[in-house]
């Protein structure tokens, strides 16, 4: 076993210590090579459970926080995912480790176009597009699930919109500091067919994420 196996091989006992249960997600943690993601200058710190910088004043989630927001998704072998903000990559790959059907935005180009050729080279076939994540990716619409790995001031009603019936969406929302995690679940009963959806919501505790940049997120100026 080489040295970067045996780090994601303590990680994943890291994060099972450290609460995470869903064996498929460990699994998947313990797949996909960290290291290929993260800036040269930090792949020594590939496995520590941090967040690292990426370019454009970005940052790769720490692993903790990659595997919470994963496990609460519950993703299911060909669900069809929304991923709000491709940033490495390295979330893609998660999912796509899981057996999804990825559909990733990301709104800087240099991150899209440095995320589109690691994850085609590892062979990764991920759905990228650069652009504006709060709008959503409406004609791939609607999703299983959602992810959205940057904090909002709300929960974009695109997203709600383009969340299918049963779906579940985890969003940071709070301010630009610290966020709540939220875990969105989209239900609607037979008999109520013809009046709106209905939304449960379940927050968790703080985290904290680049700030989510566009139409129904923070505008650049702030």
């Amino acid at each position: 076993m080489d040295l970067n196996s045996l780090h994601r091989k303590e990680l994943v006992e890291k994060l099972q210590s450290a609460g995470i249960k869903d064996k498929e997600v460990l699994k998947a943690i313990g797949r996909v090579k960290r290291e290929l993601f993260v800036k040269d200058e930090f792949k020594k710190y590939s496995y520590d459970n941090i967040a690292l910088p990426l370019n454009s004043n970005q940052t790769i989630s720490q692993p903790f926080t990659v595997a919470f927001m994963t496990e609460l998704l519950e993703i299911k072998p060909d669900d069809k995912v929304l991923e709000v903000g491709t940033g490495s990559g390295y979330q893609s790959a998660i999912l796509k480790e899981l057996g999804a059907k990825v559909y990733s935005i990301e709104r800087i180009k240099e991150l899209y176009n440095s995320s589109k050729e690691k994850l085609f080279k590892l062979g990764y076939n991920v759905n990228l597009k650069n652009d504006d994540g709060t709008k959503g990716w409406i004609e791939n619409a609607p999703f299983d699930k959602i992810i959205v790995t940057a904090g909002s001031p709300r929960i974009p009603k695109q997203l709600l919109d383009q969340l299918s019936i049963g779906g579940r969406m985890v969003i940071p929302v709070g301010d630009e500091v610290t966020q709540k995690l939220l875990l969105v679940k989209k239900i609607q009963s037979e008999d109520e067919k013809d009046k709106e959806p209905k939304y449960k919501f379940k927050t968790y505790e703080d985290f904290k994420f680049v700030p989510l940049i566009g139409e129904e997120g923070w505008t650049i100026s702030n």
